[in-house]
């Protein structure tokens, strides 16, 4: 999910009662919430950081560590800066919890592990098992900028602080986790009437599927069909549950030769680290064969274009 979210995630944990219990409740929450998006960095260094994201920081080690990291850095900033008392006040009578090493550890847990969840949810992916296992896992159940749960939490956000009443916060989360599993259970039921669909109609099961969110509506999803040499895509709407394939297929060109001598490149190796369905095109060029290869989740239809692409020249043979 989106950074806005996973904060708005953390502030709702925070209003619901949580940033009561320990100083720096709210700060250790929000931050925790975006701390496995450090790697971002990557997007400084010369790695491709589609092959990087969302992998060592979001693995297994990195939910058990991370956590573990930032409660000890928040606490160690806790004693350094101790609360201010004033004059002829005792220190239970200063405003806001104290400091508790065991609650900054629970909450930066709380928020690390919203954030992993969040991002499963979307057809991005998350390797949720590295570095043991680099398998990508998707949820393909919210679009990765998810505008009901913005309004639903920045409400329950802003009313339990405008009003004082933790409850609020409390009752936009668990709006929010209905949601989510209503979401969740949709997908996978839409996934089995556009896989039963497409088996009664070409007699056999696609070698790959996807049947994830679009912006907005939780009523239609984006359909994309593996179907051999070529992508089929569509849109699947609850409505009339039915599904809707475009007239035109994309056409993989994986067999290409080009393309075999284009993998062995660094930014195309990387590319595929991420991609779930590739395609490529080939384009003479003035000193060789310009390839693409860009991923059909992340294409705009209407242009029939790749927003996210890798690409090399190979060189013709002089």
């Amino acid at each position: 999910m989106d950074n806005f979210c996973h904060t708005l995630v953390g502030a709702a944990f925070g209003e619901a009662g949580l940033k009561r219990r320990t100083r720096f409740g709210n700060p250790t929450l929000m931050i925790a919430a975006n701390l496995p998006d450090i790697d971002v960095l990557s997007f400084v260094t010369d790695t491709n950081p589609i092959s990087f994201r969302r992998g060592w920081t979001h693995g297994v080690v990195a939910q058990l560590l991370l956590p573990v990291i930032f409660a000890g850095v928040m606490y160690a900033i806790g004693r350094l800066r101790p609360r201010r008392l004033d004059a002829g006040r005792a220190p239970s009578d200063v405003e806001g919890p104290p400091l508790h090493a065991g609650w900054l550890l629970l909450l930066s847990y709380i928020g690390v592990y919203s954030h992993v969840f969040l991002d499963f949810l979307n057809n991005y992916g998350v390797r949720l098992l590295a570095p043991f296992d680099w398998r990508w896992f998707y949820g393909d159940a919210l679009f990765i900028a998810d505008v009901w749960l913005w309004l639903a939490l920045g409400a329950g956000v802003w009313l339990a602080r405008r009003q004082r009443r933790p409850a609020i916060s409390g009752a936009a989360l668990a709006f929010a986790a209905c949601y989510i599993a209503i979401m969740l259970v949709s997908a996978q039921a839409a996934r089995s009437v556009v896989s039963n669909t497409w088996r009664d109609v070409r007699g056999s099961a696609p070698r790959a599927l996807m049947v994830g969110p679009v912006p907005f509506t939780p009523f239609a999803r984006v359909v994309i069909v593996d179907a051999g040499d070529h992508y089929e895509t569509g849109l699947f709407r609850w409505w009339s549950m039915s599904v809707g394939f475009d007239p035109d297929p994309i056409p993989k060109n994986a067999g290409h030769p080009l393309v075999k001598k284009a993998q062995a490149e660094r930014p195309i190796r990387e590319f595929l680290v991420w991609a779930r369905f590739p395609f490529w095109t080939i384009t003479p060029e003035k000193d060789g064969t310009r390839v693409n290869v860009g991923d059909v989740r992340f294409m705009s239809q209407s242009i029939r274009r790749a927003n996210f692409t890798a690409s090399t020249v190979v060189r013709d043979k002089r």
